[in-house]
């Protein structure tokens, strides 16, 4: 069966069924949107991105409820993702295969 990520999947996804596939990926920090600095990491040449923590996902997300334990400080990436819209649907197609 062939998956088209052109074209998402009519889903419904709301905070309650989300499951933080977005929170998988890199989040470079290009502007200062107040993330805490624990939860940035620093590379070698002074690029700045979310830290991830051993299990893959994000430091900010809270395992228990899936949720960001900063949204109100998230990173302009992190805003920028609409929850159910194109960018977001291809990576739960991705995530589910």
């Amino acid at each position: 069966m062939s998956i088209d990520v052109t074209t998402p999947p009519e889903t419904d996804v709301s905070c309650a069924n989300c499951e933080a596939c977005c929170c998988r990926l890199e989040v470079m920090l290009i502007s200062d949107t107040g993330v805490p600095g624990h939860f940035i990491a620093t590379d070698q040449w002074g690029g700045r991105s979310m830290a991830w923590l051993d299990d893959g996902w994000c430091a900010a997300l809270d395992r228990n409820t899936m949720k960001c334990k900063i949204y109100e400080q998230r990173p302009q990436v992190c805003r920028d993702l609409k929850m159910g819209g194109h960018e977001c649907m291809t990576e739960r197609i991705a995530w589910f295969k």
